[in-house]
């Protein structure tokens, strides 16, 4: 690749050698000549139908393709983009947020220039606070390395960063520099030797270990050591809500996702029944505590993260989660016999009813049938999220739902930057009504670009999580003819749903359809739920 020119020109190409294939956003005056050289470049840009659509969009192309970009103007789609990118801060996703700026020829006197707020540098700060490195590029002489210091930030902690550039800086010559890059600061061997000599000896001694593999595992891309060290030691795996499909979920050793009083009571059991508890790359937040009730002992736990490790009550400082990982391939850690474990229930194939009415329940036991290898689950916010924990995933890197940060109207947007990134799989998008209702313009975006995402709306006129916990007016939501929207995008085919038989056909013809969006307008009751949000809102009683 020929020498870059200008500093935009720059950009695009360290983002296209770090695999950047697609930028999401929306264009704006301050923006414009940033996407020009986009669009002459060999990345394409997505369109989207708003901002938000592009971060969230940006954000699950990161989560399968290891680095995504949203690029949008300034302060009008640089804030709407703080939510995005504040969830895929929380939820360690690799996000480049690009804006656009006025001109630093524009800036003289402090003049009152359009979507300008406060001050020149307000938007700025407010992306310091919610990425992990940011840099306004105004200077043509710091401006490469300021570019390349924020992008391997990213990389390295597998969290969004902020490039803020001025317009009359995209043409601006590139001057390349000749310093060293930054690199991380070394591990410290010593402390990983005492580290891994403790941890081998206390699982050695252990009668039954498990491991809780966490998210950390899908980011850092380490799930083939995971797995090397599960068969080598034949120690039972879960996975935490937000980690879900960290392995295949067919594999004999997978138990299941642990969630507290939340999820399946055997998985529940065994874990906290564990005499040495493996916790890899895990988020201790309170819905994979399943809302505090999860009873997870530190003196019986040893505890890896890409920024801590704990042996017991044992802190060690400057051990990588990756180099943890590798350690324990390497000792001599016994190998135990496969004993009695949980498993998830084999799949059923179910036999519709015709005329029988739609339920939660039988919808997500269908569509875990309905699953196949070449199927990408994206779960949104609420039951669709809760539903779809007993779901069995086929591969590794399969599902998709914010089950931390829990900002709806994920999904949909997700879908586009989700077979953009892997178009050998098919989503599956699972969303409330009230999600959709969000983002679910998005799906104009999906016919522009011809993707093909399956969409099943739960449609209870409402916010279905939040009704068990409190009802109110407050909750409900204006009923749409969901399965109409094909005719007015012109593209795909939609189906309401009202029975078994209903559900049944609508599959098996959005199956065979694969040229174009189809939407599933699930009829259920606004009292229906999953039985995870049964168990949820009884955990949670009188909380709210």
């Amino acid at each position: 690749m020929a020498a870059a020119k200008t500093i935009g020109d720059y950009l695009i190409q360290r983002l296209y050698a770090h695999g950047v294939r697609h930028v999401f956003g929306v264009p704006g005056d301050y923006a414009l000549s940033f996407f020009h050289e986009l669009e002459s470049s060999d990345i394409q840009v997505i369109n989207t139908c708003d901002e938000q659509g592009a971060g969230f969009a940006a954000d699950a192309y990161a989560r399968v393709n290891g680095l995504g970009v949203v690029c949008v103007t300034y302060c009008v789609g640089g804030l709407k983009v703080a939510n995005t990118t504040a969830q895929a801060f929380a939820e360690k996703s690799p996000v480049v947020v690009i804006s656009g700026a006025p001109g630093t020829n524009e800036r003289i006197k402090s003049p009152l220039l359009h979507h300008k707020v406060r001050d020149f540098d307000t938007q700025l700060k407010v992306f310091e606070q919610i990425t992990v490195a940011s840099t306004a590029v105004d200077n043509p002489e710091t401006a490469c390395r300021k570019i390349d210091r924020v992008i391997d930030a990213a990389l390295h902690h597998k969290r969004p960063v902020y490039i803020e550039i001025p317009r009359n800086m995209v043409s601006a010559t590139a001057i390349p520099y000749s310093l060293p890059r930054e690199t991380p600061p070394p591990q410290d061997v010593n402390t990983l030797k005492e580290a891994l000599l403790e941890a081998g000896n206390i699982i050695n001694r252990s009668k039954k270990p498990a491991i809780i593999a966490g998210i950390e595992m899908h980011r850092f891309g380490i799930q083939d050591d995971l797995l090397q060290f599960i068969e080598n030691t034949q120690i039972p795996v879960a996975a935490s809500p937000l980690s879900k499909s960290v392995i295949s979920e067919h594999h004999p050793l997978y138990m299941g996702v642990y969630e507290g009083a939340i999820g399946r009571d055997d998985v529940r059991d065994y874990i906290e029944s564990s005499d040495c508890l493996i916790l890899l790359g895990t988020f201790m937040t309170d819905i994979n505590l399943g809302m505090f009730t999860a009873h997870i002992d530190q003196s019986r736990s040893i505890y890896s993260t890409s920024e801590k490790l704990y042996i017991h009550y044992h802190a060690y400082e400057n051990v990588s989660l990756a180099d943890f990982l590798k350690g324990l391939l390497q000792i001599n850690i016994n190998r135990r016999v496969a004993g009695d474990i949980p498993r998830p229930e084999p799949l059923q194939p179910l036999k519709p009813v015709a005329g029988n009415k739609i339920t939660v329940k039988y919808l997500f036991q269908r569509l875990n049938t309905f699953l196949d290898k070449n199927s990408v689950v994206i779960a949104d916010t609420g039951d669709s999220m809760f539903g779809s924990m007993d779901m069995t995933i086929h591969d590794e890197t399969e599902f998709l739902s914010p089950a931390y940060y829990a900002s709806m109207g994920f999904a949909v947007p997700a879908s586009l930057g989700v077979q953009l990134a892997k178009p050998e799989l098919r989503p599956i998008v699972i969303v409330g009504d009230g999600a959709f209702q969000m983002t679910g313009m998005e799906l104009s975006t999906a016919a522009r670009y011809k993707l093909s995402p399956i969409i099943i709306i739960l449609n209870n006129s409402g916010y279905g999580t939040e009704r068990p916990m409190l009802d109110g007016l407050f909750n409900d939501v204006k009923s749409w003819e969901y399965s109409s929207i094909p005719d007015i995008l012109k593209a795909g085919r939609g189906f309401k749903i009202e029975t078994e038989d209903n559900l049944e056909e609508a599959l098996q013809l959005s199956r065979q359809y694969t040229e174009d969006i189809c939407i599933l307008d699930v009829q259920i009751s606004s009292k229906d739920k999953s039985l995870a949000l049964e168990r949820m809102t009884k955990a949670l009683g009188r909380r709210v």
